[in-house]
């Protein structure tokens, strides 16, 4: 079960690096012509790029406190976090009517819970 935290939270640090990077590095007006993108003109540039670099921060804390034993406990409060972001992004492609992408960022949510419950539980981090 170690195993199976350990590759999912490398799933969710790959998707939280490419969400965080192109919403930090990509500008508003290319991200709103992607699929799945179209939020982004409901919202400012400021506020697309914070959510970028939250994502890049969730990848740090999903893979570096384990792996270098300091703070481990931050692995599964940022899964914690990433659920209350996926949760605003359901709220928000379902508001646009974007019922896959609400599929998809369920699937994050549910592989973010899957680590905060093991992490936090039976297979958490020595301290």
């Amino acid at each position: 079960m170690n195993l199976a935290l350990w590759i999912g939270a490398g799933l969710l640090a790959a998707v939280a690096l490419t969400g965080g990077a192109s919403k930090a590095f990509v500008p508003k007006d290319r991200l709103a012509a992607v699929r799945g993108g179209g939020w982004t003109a409901d919202h400012g540039a400021g506020f697309v790029k914070a959510l970028g670099v939250l994502e890049l921060l969730a990848v740090a804390g999903l893979i570096l406190p384990a792996a270098v034993k300091i703070a481990p406990v931050l692995v599964p409060v940022t899964a914690v976090c990433w659920v209350l972001l996926m949760v605003g992004a359901m709220v928000t492609h379902g508001r646009r009517g974007e019922a896959p992408l609400v599929l998809l960022n369920l699937t994050y949510l549910a592989l973010a819970v899957f680590i905060a419950w093991g992490r936090f539980g039976p297979w958490s981090f020595p301290g």
